[in-house]
């Protein structure tokens, strides 16, 4: 790989990775949205059940599975973008990698 396409990778992968960091941060607002919904969700429908608590507990898990559902996919989706920037960042360190020994090579 020749030092200008080195340049120009790690200039792209550092901006995709200024992507991602923007991206995880709306992706850990939905998470977080869609927690509350959960906890509010489930609360709700635990105060108007009846029966015991146990009764009362499952009918609420039952209420909110729709909410819990979205709040899973949410957290997927964190995790998918983190492990995306963790191989970003894994592809920068090695063409910078590449880069020294590079640039060693030249001043032979």
């Amino acid at each position: 790989m020749m030092p200008s396409e080195i340049i120009t990778s790690l200039a792209e992968l550092t901006a995709l990775n200024k992507k991602g960091v923007e991206a995880l941060f709306a992706a850990e607002q939905e998470l977080a949205e869609a927690e509350h919904a959960l906890d509010l969700a489930e609360s709700k429908a635990f105060l108007t059940a009846d029966g015991s608590v146990a009764e009362r507990q499952a009918k609420a898990k039952i209420e909110a599975a729709e909410a819990r559902l979205t709040r899973d996919l949410a957290r997927a989706g964190v995790s998918r973008i983190k492990m995306k920037l963790r191989s970003i960042e894994s592809e920068i360190m090695s063409l910078a990698t590449m880069a020294k020994i590079s640039q060693a090579e030249m001043k032979l």
